[in-house]
């Protein structure tokens, strides 16, 4: 049996991927244990799992908050100079402890986390990646300034946290990159390697809460979850509270669950149901539509369980990822800054009543189902295992 050390940013879409594939592979009798902030990770993967802690920044820090100004190559300097660069630095003195003490036989980074890929080359441990957002295979493209700004700060990385004379792109292992998704939702004109394995979507069971009020769903009309991720509590209120008041116009015909962690958009009666977290993969399997900012994650989930979409991307790799939604037919883009009720209308009116939406849909999602999620990770990471057995170990 071998063990595997999942690495992974302080980011909990990033980290919910993880669960499943390191589930099967315990499942199948190898040993698993995670580098990251435990108060992110035990949570998701339980209590008994074994994590090594690294440092890093709270995202809430002041210093992590771009202005709304800062667009596309900008606000992508940004993300490297302010978080990924120093989340690097951080993680790396725990990622080194997590490989001497658990001794890994391979070490799967998240693309966000670059220095377990740093370390692992530093210390000779094979690595594989972990590609929990298809956009880094896109997003790049056409800004070749861009990508060589980025090259040279992940040299000037690997000069100080990792191996001086290695080649190998931390974002990008040679050996394997797991890539949860498919090209029937990336595209067939997508740059993949031939280490790439598009293994779909990991969909596994995460702990919920008891408090959601499943009796005040009403089945006699379409139910819409409306839900803008974890990490964008600050911008949020405007774009809810459209919503909210696009689905308030309609309640006749319409029942929506919102998504608030700041807890301040009122609920209205029956038709607005407003929760600061809700049990999302339960909830997606009795709703007909969702608006989103087209995370990754959710955007998958969504599509995983055939429905249509209503994307309103804010950032990082969200235009992308809203790009690869609506070029595959699964639904509607509307702006994040822009959009009012009438438009939040529109959209939703167009995904929830003209079939080729939910079609497409359902077409990505069954590419999902059969590309193998969780299991066929798990066996791409055994046989990495085997293939790289020998190697020289950590030291």
């Amino acid at each position: 049996m071998s063990r595997f050390l999942f690495v992974v940013p302080p980011l909990v879409g990033h980290i919910n991927p993880t669960v499943g594939v390191a589930a099967e592979l315990a499942r199948r009798g190898h040993e698993v244990a995670w580098a990251g902030r435990p108060q992110l990770v035990e949570p998701l993967v339980g209590g008994r799992a074994t994590v090594f802690p690294c440092a890093s920044r709270q995202l809430g820090d002041p210093g992590l908050l771009r202005p709304d100004s800062l667009r596309g190559p900008t606000a992508l300097k940004f993300l490297w100079e302010r978080f990924f660069g120093p989340l690097a630095h951080d993680m790396a003195p725990g990622v080194r402890a997590a490989v001497e003490e658990f001794r890994p036989d391979v070490l799967i980074a998240d693309q966000q986390a670059v220095a377990g890929a740093l370390v692992a080359e530093r210390m000779g441990v094979p690595w594989a990646t972990s590609a929990t957002t298809s956009a880094g295979f896109t997003s790049l493209e056409g800004m070749p300034k861009v990508e060589e700004w980025i090259a040279g700060l992940l040299h000037g990385l690997r000069q100080q946290i990792g191996a001086p004379d290695g080649t190998a792109d931390p974002r990008l292992s040679d050996d394997l990159v797991l890539l949860f998704s498919t090209e029937a939702l990336v595209g067939q004109d997508a740059s993949l390697g031939e280490q790439v394995r598009c293994v779909g979507p990991s969909i596994s069971a995460r702990p919920t809460g008891s408090d959601f009020p499943w009796k005040r769903l009403d089945h006699r009309r379409p139910k819409v979850l409306i839900t803008l991720g974890t990490a964008n509590t600050e911008v949020a209120p405007r774009f809810l509270a459209e919503c909210a008041e696009a689905v308030r116009t309609r309640t006749d015909r319409l029942q929506a669950i919102v998504v608030d962690p700041s807890g301040t958009l009122p609920e209205i009666g029956d038709s607005v149901l407003v929760r600061r977290r809700v049990p999302q993969l339960p909830l997606l399997e009795r709703v007909d539509a969702v608006v989103c900012h087209a995370g990754h994650n959710t955007v998958c989930e969504t599509l995983w369980h055939g429905l249509p979409l209503v994307v309103a991307p804010i950032r990082d790799d969200q235009p992308a990822v809203a790009g690869q939604v609506t070029r595959a037919g699964a639904g509607v883009r509307v702006r994040f800054n822009r959009a009012g009720a009438a438009h939040i209308n529109a959209a939703l009116d167009a995904v929830l009543h003209d079939p080729d939406y939910r079609a497409a849909a359902q077409r990505v999602g069954r590419s999902f189902r059969e590309a193998g999620g969780a299991t066929a990770a798990a066996t791409h990471l055994e046989q990495l295992a085997v293939r790289t057995a020998g190697e020289t170990r950590p030291r």
